[in-house]
């Protein structure tokens, strides 16, 4: 290893912003692979809710948030560009490897949900990471997570039902993917668990 990315890795407050670290990569896959098998958990059940949902499918949107959470919760811990969609799609193959009902179409379902979550935290230039970027991340995602299914999924449906999947695509992602991927940050902060990285100082940051 260079004397640079040594100094990166053990001087987090030095690094450039940008700059993904060695600790950066380490954590953001350890992460990506625990939340990839959560993906595939949550796959898992969807055979349930499909069945509950059977007689307005769209509604099967407010479930979605739970594959949103890896470009959330990534993107918070780490704090650098690219973050949320390398968890994502990481995540994502996890599921893929592990066997899913849904194939390997997961895998452009994670890049298209990463962008998504990128997209929000590029808003706020990579300087905000508070309740209403995650909030955001989780919502984009949702959003583009919609737009992917209703393109690739349920192209019959009627336009008015796909607008009602991503509109719930949306708040799933918002709920489930933002709201709880901030408080699971803010948890692990408080247990001194993310030390190494800029996210140490989470718990006690304020909420907008």
């Amino acid at each position: 290893m260079s004397k640079s990315v040594a100094g990166n890795s053990a001087n987090p407050r030095t690094a450039p912003k940008s700059t993904w670290r060695v600790v950066d990569i380490v954590v953001a896959s350890v992460l990506s692979v625990a939340v990839g098998v959560i993906f595939w958990l949550w796959s898992a059940g969807y055979g349930f809710i499909a069945a509950l949902t059977v007689a307005f499918p769209p509604l099967g949107g407010l479930y979605g948030g739970g594959w949103l959470i890896a470009g959330v919760i990534g993107a918070l811990v780490i704090r650098k560009p690219g973050a949320a969609l390398y968890c994502e799609l990481v995540a994502a193959i996890v599921e893929a490897l592990l066997g899913n009902s849904f194939g390997l179409t997961v895998i452009f379902s994670g890049l298209v949900q990463g962008i998504g979550s990128e997209a929000a935290f590029a808003v706020f230039r990579y300087r905000r990471f508070r309740l209403p970027a995650a909030l955001l991340a989780g919502a984009l995602a949702g959003v583009a997570m919609g737009l992917n299914d209703t393109l690739v999924s349920y192209v019959t449906w009627a336009p008015v039902w796909k607008l009602v999947y991503i509109v719930l695509g949306a708040v799933s992602g918002a709920v489930i993917a933002g709201l709880l991927s901030w408080l699971a940050v803010r948890g692990l902060a408080r247990t001194g668990a993310l030390g190494n990285l800029p996210s140490r100082g989470a718990a006690t940051e304020p909420v907008v």
